[in-house]
């Protein structure tokens, strides 16, 4: 019979988890040290590997890829016009929150900040003085509100010059990272424009759109591991602390993000992240070894050596496959020993001679 391996399903990863029942397979010997009868066989035993079906915790992973985004990003801007006058950061500096970054000539915004602070004492006067011949009936209501209302005018002026003077020193809204500069010293700006960036490293998140068939098996709280190319070696972890209330209706899935701590900055915005998240875990799943399993159609089949030492060919339901791996759901019963090496040559009653140990190592 052909033996056929069944395609690997994208997407779908399987985690055979630490902690399994571990026990090599002691060499199967036929009564009197001949091989078992059956089969046509001849009398001669045929030399196998055979592994027992073993119960470990086993994970299902989705493989999905995600990007690595900053905690905190923002681009800083100017809010008013004005020239140059000092930039007090570094490209790529670490700056405080409230550290001063750029600062723009004030003149300007001083002598208007006098100018109405110069009108709003003259009005507070006026206002005061109608108040007084208000209350003595010397003038009537209307006088006295007009110079209510220049003098509320002119607090909120000295207010706004007040804010436009503090503009013109830009400030880091948080902690991080400056990024490129944008203007140089003397230059002449509008509102708007870009001085740098800041971003902050401290820790970082990893977002991904999450297929809807998994949504059911993912929560907050939940661990995700992942690779980036920088560091192909290293495996990061990091936790799930939200997931949209509203899938994509075009694309049928979920935003999904994760914090992960990055000390020493060495993770980056912008960075691919190669994510693996289990999103099923069973804690007592049935495997055997997947170079055991013979498909034949829709049919999958595994040897298992008889109580005489004899081959007997089973169907099997599978469940998750991977990395060598197969979980069985029916079919095989633990501790029977499935014929992993030597299947292309054995048939249904073949007598069979169970190699040692040695060679069961590798399935185990």
């Amino acid at each position: 019979m052909k033996r056929l391996l069944q395609p690997f399903v994208p997407g779908v990863a399987l985690a055979f988890l630490a902690g399994a029942v571990a026990g090599g397979c002691k060499p199967a010997q036929a009564p009197g040290g001949a091989a078992a009868q059956g089969g046509g066989g001849g009398g001669m035993a045929f030399q196998v590997v055979a592994v027992e079906a073993r119960r470990q915790p086993v994970a299902e992973v989705v493989s999905l890829v995600g990007t690595v985004m900053p905690n905190e990003s923002v681009e800083i801007k100017s809010e008013a016009d004005g020239v140059v006058q000092t930039i007090a950061f570094s490209e790529g500096q670490s700056v405080e929150a409230g550290a001063l970054l750029v600062a723009l000539d004030e003149t300007k915004f001083q002598a208007s900040l006098q100018e109405s602070e110069a009108s709003l004492e003259l009005s507070r006067a006026n206002h005061e003085r109608a108040q007084q011949m208000f209350r003595d009936k010397l003038i009537a209501q209307q006088e006295f509100d007009q110079a209510a209302a220049t003098f509320r005018v002119n607090q909120s002026a000295v207010e706004l010059r007040r804010r436009l003077l503090k503009d013109a020193r830009i400030m880091a809204p948080f902690a991080g990272t400056t990024g490129a500069r944008q203007i140089s010293p003397g230059q002449v700006i509008s509102r708007n424009s870009l001085l740098t960036t800041l971003v902050d490293l401290s820790v970082v998140k990893v977002e991904l759109s999450l297929p809807e068939r998994f949504l059911g098996q993912v929560a907050t709280g939940q661990k995700v591991e992942f690779r980036v190319d920088a560091y192909p070696q290293e495996r990061f972890s990091g936790e799930v602390y939200f997931i949209s209330p509203q899938l994509d209706p075009g694309t049928r899935t979920a935003l999904l993000k994760a914090r992960v701590a990055n000390p020493g900055a060495r993770l980056r915005g912008g960075m691919l992240a190669q994510l693996d998240l289990s999103v099923r875990l069973r804690e007592s799943a049935l495997v055997i070894p997947e170079p055991s399993v013979i498909a034949s159609g829709d049919t999958n089949l595994v040897f298992v050596v008889g109580a005489q030492g004899q081959a007997v060919m089973r169907p099997v339901k599978l469940g998750l496959r991977l990395a060598g791996k197969a979980e069985v759901i029916s079919g095989v019963e633990p501790g029977e020993k499935v014929v992993v090496e030597g299947v292309k040559k054995i048939f249904p009653g073949a007598p069979l001679k169970l190699s040692g140990p040695e060679s069961t190592a590798p399935y185990l």
